[in-house]
């Protein structure tokens, strides 16, 4: 796991940690107020006094929060634009439905993508037909792709293996079957895949 994907996680754990921490606050809060103030022991309603230190409290302490999630948010969403000057290009193209994957030397294979380990990689995103997703569940990331325009988003491959690849945009009828694999390998074993043609199908 690299650290652009352990970044995150975190961001996540840290989101939902809080939203459970409240969700038990208020749950219980809720209980303890329904049992302490019930009919039964309560049968003629009385007037509570407001507490100006609650209120300033439970403005400010929300206000913390949700401003560390923006910024540790923002971080990493900077993180993931701000492409290393060092990475390899792929070429991503979407159609319905399935993934057209060019290299720096022109080198095409549909579905399978195959890389180098140790590698920051940059994918140009094109659609050629409507809106598709490009999604690699593995390194948490995904971004649209747009008929008429380029989107990007980057990766680093820290750890040799075959990982799912996924649209992630209901793109039509066959959008559940637009699936690929990336495949990581030693960096000797991916320039002799990528040096050799592919040969296409002629209705292609």
């Amino acid at each position: 796991m690299n650290q652009l994907t352990q970044q995150i996680d975190n961001i996540f754990i840290f989101i939902v940690a809080i939203s459970v921490f409240f969700l038990l606050l208020v749950t219980g809060a809720m209980i303890y107020f329904v049992i302490r103030y019930r009919a039964s022991k309560h049968p003629k309603a009385s007037d509570i006094t407001g507490s100006t230190t609650l209120e300033i409290l439970w403005t400010v302490i929300p206000l913390i929060l949700v401003m560390m999630m923006f910024f540790y948010g923002w971080d990493g969403f900077q993180q993931m634009r701000n492409v290393p000057a060092d990475a390899m290009v792929v070429k991503v193209t979407g159609r319905m439905w399935y993934w057209t994957f060019t290299y720096e030397n022109n080198r095409k294979s549909d579905t399978l993508l195959v890389l180098p380990v140790g590698k920051n990689v940059k994918f140009d995103l094109q659609s050629v037909d409507v809106n598709h997703s490009f999604y690699l569940p593995e390194f948490r990331v995904k971004q649209d792709v747009i008929p008429g325009r380029t989107n990007y988003m980057w990766i680093n491959t820290t750890k040799e293996g075959v990982y799912d690849i996924m649209c992630a945009e209901y793109c039509g009828l066959n959008h559940s079957y637009m699936l690929g694999k990336l495949k990581i390998v030693p960096e000797k074993e991916y320039l002799e895949w990528v040096k050799i043609p592919e040969v296409k199908p002629a209705d292609t």
